[in-house]
């Protein structure tokens, strides 16, 4: 894996691109001079923690013949408090799942991705108490 990262501007606003071309923009707070161009990295931490569990899960539901139809993730995390390292303390996933689906292949899917498959909670869960809800909505979920 390979990543390259270029400063955009005399701030801390900085573009990523990754071997595909794919691209995402970092800033940092306003307090350190940043302008909120962009995603703080932590906030690019609990995306990951987000993102890579639901690839999980959307994979794991697929292959028990689950019909999924949506799925949105809202990840609230919470940091230390005046400590240098700022890691995060806690993290909570809740996933909102559209469709069909039987509530024990959806428990299944979420405990086989975070206790097992996800790298990015597995990395998190060192240093963050890491937990989850879930809320299955009947046909597809679309925020309104």
């Amino acid at each position: 894996m390979r990543i390259e990262l270029k400063r955009l501007n005399e701030a801390c606003y900085i573009e990523a691109r990754n071997e595909d071309g794919n691209s995402i923009h970092i800033d940092g707070a306003p307090e350190i001079g940043g302008e909120n161009k962009g995603f703080r990295p932590m906030q690019l931490l609990a995306a990951g923690a987000g993102g890579c569990s639901s690839i999980d899960i959307i994979t794991i539901l697929k292959k028990q013949r689950q019909p999924l139809k949506s799925l949105e993730v809202l990840v609230d995390a919470e940091r230390e408090e005046d400590a240098v390292p700022s890691l995060f303390k806690t993290i909570h996933l809740h996933y909102i799942l559209g469709g069909q689906l039987e509530k024990d292949k959806v428990e299944k899917a979420i405990n086989l991705s975070l206790e097992k498959y996800c790298s990015v909670v597995k990395l998190l869960e060192k240093t963050a108490k890491i937990s989850y809800s879930y809320k299955i909505i009947p046909g597809s979920y679309e925020k309104e």
